[in-house]
């Protein structure tokens, strides 16, 4: 990136946060507030997912589980300290006409940061307005009831390519995001979290299976800290991004690198022993603990434990689980 081009993006980002703390005390919590209708509306489903959280958790904390009280009693502190909301503000501040040989659209840059201080882990993605609309067709299918007095801004015929539309657009696609994520059964669903990241890990995993582990890589790094403020009611859902880390990292030859990720994998499937990554994560870690001189027994130990409680099943590498992973 050339001089010019990172100060315009750093000039940017000052303007966002600008703006942002007029507001920043504004937070999911406020905003609910003001949507007593979409709340009402949200009732059944909040008593089901409860339900749903309570019986995940009795089937984490099964008799087949080999973690000592000890290890519980952390991981739990972990898992609570995960569920702790982390509230973003989005902001719109520039965009960008993108003109190919049979068509022409906007690009909208949105900057997601993270409420309380100056966020040095932004996120910055791109959207066009097909997007937009496409993420609001599939709310309405899963929430029409909330979504209900959600207004999107409708197409024009014409003067779409205006300043002046472009703008306006800009502005109400950022109060548009505000407002689904101050929805919390929205921002928790995984329509609303795909269509923050969903493009980012497409790419990312294009890359690695064609062998571009520097690219995937840069992409995955940038793409993890939002999923992970995204999705911190469910730490488990980042598991398949941590261990497409792990794998770039390790065919770039950083084992070290590698083997940080993979600990951060493994320490969300503790208590997950069944998920189709763990094996493959053991294993992998096994091997990167032997390499760079660290305890493997602990390792074996849990990887043989889990073999004797299971009947022997086909089970594919990391590499080929992460190879897989977005194959359309």
């Amino acid at each position: 990136m050339d001089q010019d081009s990172h100060c315009t993006e750093e000039r940017e980002l000052l303007e966002a946060v600008s703006r942002i703390t007029t507001f920043s005390t504004t937070g999911p919590s406020d905003e609910e507030q003001n949507q007593p209708k979409a709340e009402m509306s949200c009732q059944v489903r909040k008593e089901n997912l409860e339900k749903d959280d309570l019986q995940d958790s009795n089937a984490s904390l099964s008799p087949n589980s080999s973690m000592t009280t000890k290890e519980l009693q952390e991981y739990w502190r972990n898992e609570k300290s995960q569920c702790r909301q982390v509230k973003l503000l989005f902001e719109i501040p520039s965009t960008r006409i993108v003109e190919h040989h049979l068509s022409k659209y906007v690009m909208y840059k949105i900057i997601i940061l993270q409420t309380g201080s100056f966020d040095s882990n932004k996120s910055v993605i791109e959207r066009r307005y097909s997007d937009f609309e496409k993420l609001h067709r599939n709310l309405l299918e899963e929430f029409s009831e909330e979504m209900e007095d959600v207004t999107f801004p409708k197409k024009t015929l014409t003067g779409n390519f205006t300043e002046e539309i472009i703008n306006e657009r800009k502005l109400a696609f950022k109060d548009y995001l505000r407002l689904l994520y101050s929805m919390k059964y929205i921002r928790r669903s995984k329509k609303f979290i795909d269509f923050l990241t969903r493009l980012e890990l497409q790419e990312a995993y294009g890359c690695l299976r064609g062998g571009h582990y520097t690219k995937a890589l840069e992409i995955l790094l940038e793409v993890i800290g939002l999923q992970e403020r995204l999705t911190r009611g469910n730490p488990v859902s980042v598991v398949p991004t941590l261990c497409a880390i792990v794998v770039c990292h390790k065919d770039l030859e950083n084992p070290a690198s590698a083997f940080e990720y993979g600990e951060k994998a493994l320490s969300r499937l503790r208590v997950h022993t069944n998920h189709r990554y763990y094996i493959p994560l053991l294993e992998t870690m096994i091997t990167l603990a032997y390499e760079l001189g660290k305890d493997f027994l602990s390792l074996q130990e849990k990887l043989e434990e889990w073999k004797a409680k299971k009947d022997p099943i086909r089970v594919f590498t990391l590499k080929e689980l992460a190879v897989r992973e977005y194959v359309q």
